[in-house]
């Protein structure tokens, strides 16, 4: 059993660090692979902890590693600390007002995440020193998750090819395992050529690019209808062709992301979604080039691994909350739609045992979720995509959330943004840190666990191999 006092003060005594690390991630909001600051401040701060660092990695200017030890097992953390566009928000009110209008903003914990992985991974460096333990513990350092993929990208390169486990979490409204499935997906571009012309004075010599994407998204809608219901196809006008409607639009582009539960399904998805957009073209006599910007696996979930971080669950504290933390947990709660409540508390209900369903009875009452949510090994709910995915075919992978948000706050909100800096969302990631360093020691402590990991990895991947749904020479695409 691990000496769970050491980890705890290994943590608590750096936590102050952590926190104003995660605070100054939160600031900087930075997009996928354009995150300089904040992936300097996590290797600077690892590097000073006796980590040997290696930047530049599969030639991502922002991606890194740092290991310490040597031999195996090797178990790995992965952080991430992109930002999404579009997203400011004054920090820790209950109320939408930007800092900068049309800025960035945490609005997927990212800040959170990476600091959190960090100490775990710290936790555990010094852990494996006090007790003499044989192994490696390495923290990479993952850049453009949202829409870049960038865990992809590194592993194209096999940048994870040694590893035998993956730890990683990521922020959210419960605590528990991350008992859910995500989607496969491909991100695409077609940008269409036409001819310009006056569109008043000689409207019959121009061809016209913006037709093109409009048809192509006509004809991708009526596509919905004939495709599997698991799978989504999402669409923006990236391009229109300019500012004038008195020209005729010699170029527009459209920007695609096409995820289905397997990556077979998304690229039998991808072949039709090219023969729409070679049809809109022959109805408008346009041109189109397609670019390839991303793509990743689906998550592959690990049932060993899960058990055992389901008990280190069980040996971290839940985060208590003070009055004020409850009075602005209930003021944002304010904010939240019925229905988004709903639809959360009925996703936790999915996820429960049955005969733990009862839970219910006193979970949904609740604004912060202090409870342990226990989960079914049965398949879950299909949810977004996430480049773990990439990492988890190739090694077995765990993942946790824990409570850093009231109920029933969406993903990708200015919700999210504000409460990421807040005392309850750093609670959060303090006992994420402490989950994921305890699962680690585990398995340090125990590699018959990693043995039964790789089996049930192997089992379940079958005759399927990794394939890296990035092709050889496509490059990591910034935000346009």
């Amino acid at each position: 059993m691990p000496d769970f006092e050491t980890l705890r003060d290994i943590i608590d005594e750096r936590q102050e660090t952590f926190e104003e690390t995660s605070r100054e991630i939160w600031k900087l909001a930075e997009l996928r692979f354009e995150e300089t600051e904040s992936s300097k401040l996590l290797s600077l701060l690892l590097e000073q902890e006796g980590f040997e660092l290696t930047y530049h990695v599969a030639g991502l200017d922002t991606a890194f590693t740092a290991t310490y030890g040597s031999g195996s097992p090797v178990i790995s953390f992965l952080g991430e600390f992109d930002a999404l566009s579009q997203l400011s928000q004054q920090p820790a009110v209950s109320h939408q007002e930007p800092i900068q209008e049309g800025a960035s903003g945490h609005g997927c914990g990212h800040h959170l995440l990476g600091t959190g992985a960090l100490a775990a991974a710290v936790a555990v460096r010094h852990y494996l020193e006090k007790h003499n333990l044989p192994g490696t513990v390495r923290f990479y350092g993952c850049p453009g998750e949202e829409g870049g993929s960038g865990k992809a990208f590194m592993a194209r390169e096999g940048v994870f090819d040694d590893i035998d486990t993956a730890i990683t979490w990521h922020p959210g409204s419960y605590n528990g395992i991350w008992a859910v499935e995500s989607l496969a997906n491909y991100q695409v571009s077609f940008r269409f050529k036409g001819k310009a012309s006056h569109a008043a004075a000689s409207p019959h010599l121009g061809r016209s690019a913006l037709d093109a994407v409009e048809l192509m998204n006509v004809g991708v809608n009526y596509l919905r209808e004939h495709m599997i219901d698991e799978a989504r196809v999402h669409y923006a006008i990236v391009n229109s062709g300019g500012l004038s409607p008195n020209v005729v639009q010699p170029e527009a582009e459209v920007l695609y992301l096409i995820r289905a539960p397997q990556l077979s399904q998304v690229e039998s998805l991808y072949k039709r979604v090219k023969n729409i957009a070679k049809g809109a073209s022959l109805m408008t006599e346009t041109s189109f080039e397609i670019h390839f910007e991303k793509g990743c696996n689906n998550f592959v979930r690990n049932h060993v691994l899960e058990e055992q971080m389901a008990s280190a669950f069980q040996s971290v504290p839940t985060a208590s909350y003070t009055v004020e933390e409850l009075a602005y947990a209930d003021a944002v709660q304010k904010t939240i739609t019925k229905e988004e409540r709903t639809e959360f508390f009925q996703d936790i209900h999915e996820m429960l045992p049955d005969e733990q369903k009862s839970l219910m009875n006193t979970i949904s009452t609740k604004n912060l979720l202090d409870d342990v949510i226990p989960t079914t090994a049965k398949k879950g709910k299909n949810i977004g995509s996430t480049d773990v995915g990439d990492v988890s075919w190739i090694a077995p992978t765990v993942q946790c959330f824990t409570t850093c948000f009231t109920a029933g706050t969406p993903f990708h909100t200015w919700q999210m943004v504000t409460q990421g800096a807040h005392s309850i969302a750093y609670k959060g990631m303090r006992q994420a840190s402490l989950v994921m360093a305890e699962t680690a020691i585990r398995l340090f402590e125990d590699p018959e666990i990693i043995n039964q990991a790789k089996k049930e990895h192997a089992s379940t991947l079958g005759k399927s191999p990794y394939v890296c749904p990035i092709p050889e020479g496509v490059k990591p695409s910034l935000v346009k």
